[in-house]
């Protein structure tokens, strides 16, 4: 495909409006009712969001999928991963991130900032322990974002593990793996109108905790 096509492609949005008085007070219980909507529409992966996080020493953003595993008290964004990967070290240095969903079938998207604290113990245990054994073993067993040999080293690094827990079921969590809530301070609605007017609104957190709503121009 050459540029000229690819700058020849658009969609056109018009399924639905967005207004002030559409929306709860509240930004995570709104993005609560927008996600039960994208379930009930049965789309594609309805809780991956883009994760996007900053190395403090080069000032490089970089950014990856990851999945919503809760909405804890409507107070934050839940999701687990390696605390040593390349995410998790940025985190302990910066603890700021974004959030990005999008669901093309619903024309909408939803930006998420905050800062991002770990997840009890008590909850990364009970969440770790309720995932297949094999996304358990695979924990335990792949060193995340760091760099292997090959796909052979690390098949025997699960084999190796699946040696060590051989029948203990549910695993220890291992200390490197956890969840991290983001607690949002901005969260901004989008939804796809035509001639490229979408509709922006945006929840700003006050010092009291209510959130200010604001409309923004596309």
């Amino acid at each position: 495909m050459t540029d000229a096509q690819l700058a020849d492609l658009r969609q056109t949005y018009a399924q639905r409006t967005l207004t002030e008085t559409d929306v709860q007070p509240d930004a995570v219980p709104q993005f609560r009712a927008w996600l039960d909507e994208a379930l009930a529409a049965k789309i594609d992966e309805p809780t991956a969001m883009t994760l996007s996080t900053v190395d403090v020493a080069t000032g490089q953003p970089s950014s990856r999928v990851v999945l919503l595993k809760g909405l804890p008290e409507d107070e934050g964004f839940l999701f687990f991963t390696n605390y040593d990967s390349h995410k998790g070290r940025e985190l302990a240095a910066q603890p700021l991130a974004a959030l990005n969903f999008f669901w093309p079938a619903l024309e909408r998207q939803v930006r998420v900032e905050g800062r991002v604290e770990k997840a009890s113990a008590e909850v990364s245990t009970a969440y770790f322990q309720s995932r297949p054994r094999g996304s358990q073993l695979g924990a335990w067993a792949s060193p995340q974002s760091q760099p292997v040999p090959d796909r052979t080293d690390l098949e025997a690094r699960e084999q190796a593990m699946e040696q060590r827990f051989a029948g203990q079921e549910p695993l220890p969590r291992p200390e490197h793996w956890g969840g991290y809530v983001l607690r949002p301070t901005r969260v901004e609605f989008w939804q796809g109108r035509p001639s490229r007017l979408h509709d922006r609104l945006q929840f700003d957190r006050q010092a009291d905790g209510s959130w200010k709503i604001s409309r923004l121009a596309p």
